[in-house]
């Protein structure tokens, strides 16, 4: 399903529905169609879906980090004039909801993450930047999901054009090395907010090891698996995937 993109000032974004807010943040590679399936059926049980475009390829190089990402997120809520909001993200979008909890933990009701960074990421390798091979990106990007078919021409295709835009590349490699920079571990234990953990059992690029150490170290987090997944389950099982979300919202009173 599309959705109306809305432009105000400097943010692109989504949003449907009327109720208790939740920003979506996707990730690096990611777009907002991955989320069509969270858009679909939350605004049915009483939530504000938001998805803001963050400007990963736009920001100037010194600026390309998740710190400058999680102020960006800053901004836009404060331009939606949101309070208690509940962040779902996924790759480097959960990366970013936790560096913003970390700074701004009043204003966050609740975090969702599935395969998020910040701990621990298999980014696209050692070979990467592969530029030119498509059939190499291809399975690049076909290795992110249990089911290979899930990466239609469209993504693979989105990837190839990333990875061959010098410009994009040189932001990739800056996020990526910012990732490691602002490593989450020390962090986690004051977040003390209720966080679900939504994972798939054969993410290949935050590997279920990492979804336990979330676990062990976010004192208030729920952790739930997912087979024959991978690092996209909102996107691969969009509707196991909103089962589990819509029952620990149940079981929180979120």
């Amino acid at each position: 399903m599309s959705y109306k993109l809305i432009k105000e000032d400097k943010f692109s974004y989504i949003e449907i529905g009327e109720g208790q807010p939740i920003v979506v943040l996707h990730g690096l590679m990611g777009t907002l169609s991955n989320f069509d399936g969270v858009l679909d059926y939350f605004p049915k049980k009483g939530y504000k879906l938001l998805v803001p475009e963050l400007p990963i390829y736009s920001l100037s190089l010194i600026k390309t980090n998740v710190k400058n990402l999680a102020k960006f997120v800053k901004e836009f809520i404060d331009h939606k004039e949101l309070e208690n909001v509940i962040l779902l993200g996924n790759s480097l979008g959960g990366h970013i909801a936790l560096y913003f909890t970390k700074l701004y933990q009043d204003r966050v009701k609740a975090l969702i993450l599935t395969g998020s960074s910040g701990l621990y990421e298999n980014s696209m390798g050692d070979t990467y930047p592969k530029r030119g091979d498509y059939d190499f990106i291809k399975k690049k990007a076909q290795d992110v999901f249990y089911d290979p078919e899930v990466a239609t021409k469209e993504i693979v295709d989105d990837v190839f054009e990333t990875v061959n835009n010098r410009n994009k590349v040189i932001k990739t490699l800056a996020i990526a090395k910012s990732a490691i920079r602002h490593n989450m571990a020390k962090d986690l234990p004051n977040i003390t907010i209720p966080v679900c953990l939504i994972w798939g059992k054969n993410d290949t690029v935050t590997p279920p090891e990492v979804a336990d150490e979330f676990h062990e170290l976010l004192p208030n987090s729920d952790l739930y698996w997912i087979d024959k997944c991978g690092h996209a389950a909102m996107m691969e099982l969009p509707d196991t995937f909103n089962e589990i979300l819509d029952s620990w919202f149940t079981k929180r009173n979120i």
